[in-house]
């Protein structure tokens, strides 16, 4: 006996919490199946870009932060690099080192945030806890050396806005050696998990030739087993300096994402061991860069880009030697990687899909940006 069904259309959003930003999905559903989805955006546009234009170079910075609030310092340092980029200046080596030290672990912090509302989107409320444990300490040593918790706003163009605290490399030291045995718990409770793992596994595939049509990049790439990594493939600041892997994953389900994103955090931690010892004494910005309101690149046009917690982000700068900006245009990981949500939720059951949307990792601050 068959049973006769209708296709439905079913509104999930215009909300907040379980998106992390203002998202609409139009789903379009027959019984438990979806038929079709539509992702609609722009609930939180800003128009970042174009104020960009009425800005001082160095008045943009604080822009930056809102892009990804989970992985500021990331975007601070990549349009700084741009604007550097254009006026060829070499940055002291310390503030390279604190760059690439406060990045990564911007680069935890945002993976732990994910891991814990991921886990709490599919019903689990203890990881959350857990996540929050760790990223707090953390949030403690970025706290020590930015002044704030979230919107961490450190990086400058020429450096990096003032040095380490006494004591602070130290502290990293610690917390790494902590946070690196916490995270051995997260395999404990949850990797092995069987109901975890019914609830992941063979769940929202993307092929690698699907990534790459898509343009995703970042640990939904590497989870489909394109083993890409900007800091890799492409150095940018001292990355060349250090013995890091780049973890893949070629099933390309939810369960794979999820597991590029733990080994992702060790490899961090590696990272950050070896700068800490290998930080050199010496000036935090260019002598230039303390004129900081006088920043005047010449005319011309520059494309950087750099390895987010959420995949490739990067800036087009257009400089027409004025101190303000010509143009500024952004390319944001999560505007990219929610597209795939119109494909990658066909015939897929509706209780699936949580976990897929939360397996991208999407902040819709900076789609919306």
């Amino acid at each position: 006996m068959s049973i006769r069904t209708e296709q439905m259309t079913l509104n999930m959003g215009p909300q907040h919490p379980s998106t992390h930003g203002v998202f609409r999905l139009i789903l379009t559903i027959e019984g438990e199946t979806i038929k079709h989805a539509e992702p609609v955006i722009g609930y939180l546009h800003r128009g970042s870009e174009k104020l960009a234009e009425g800005l001082l170079y160095t008045q943009f910075i604080p822009y930056t932060d809102r892009l990804d609030y989970l992985n500021a310092m990331t975007n601070n340092y990549i349009y700084c690099a741009g604007v550097e980029e254009l006026l060829e200046w070499e940055i002291p080596e310390r503030a390279e080192y604190l760059r690439v030290l406060v990045m990564e672990l911007n680069r935890i912090a945002s993976h732990l945030v994910w891991w814990g509302t991921f886990m709490l989107d599919i019903g689990a409320l203890s990881p959350f806890l857990y996540a929050f444990r760790d990223r707090d300490l953390i949030l403690d040593r970025l706290n020590e050396i930015s002044g704030a918790r979230m919107t961490f706003n450190y990086v400058r163009i020429g450096g990096v806005k003032w040095d380490a605290p006494e004591g602070w490399i130290d502290r990293v030291k610690e917390t790494v050696k902590e946070v690196r045995e916490n995270i051995k718990e997260y395999d404990t409770l949850v990797t092995g998990n069987e109901i975890f793992q019914a609830r992941t596994i063979g769940v929202g595939k993307i092929s690698q030739e699907e990534a790459i049509n898509w343009g995703l990049s970042g640990p939904i790439a590497r989870g489909s087993g394109i083993r890409f990594d900007l800091r890799k493939e492409e150095p940018y600041s001292i990355y060349d300096r250090f013995d890091f892997d780049i973890p893949t994953f070629k099933e390309g389900d939810v369960y794979a994402r999820y597991k590029t994103r733990i080994a992702e955090m060790h490899e961090s931690l590696r990272i950050i061991e070896q700068a800490c010892e290998q930080i050199p004494e010496g000036e935090i910005i260019h002598k230039k860069g303390k004129r900081i309101m006088m920043i005047k690149p010449p005319a011309g046009e520059v494309y950087k880009r750099c390895e987010a917690s959420k995949g490739e982000i990067g800036v087009y700068i257009v400089s027409n030697g004025k101190t303000q900006p010509y143009r500024v245009k952004l390319r944001r990981p999560s505007f990219v990687n929610v597209q795939i949500l119109q494909e990658l939720l066909i015939d897929e059951s509706i209780a699936n899909l949580v976990a897929i949307f939360g397996s991208l990792d999407v902040v819709l601050g900076e789609v919306d940006a």
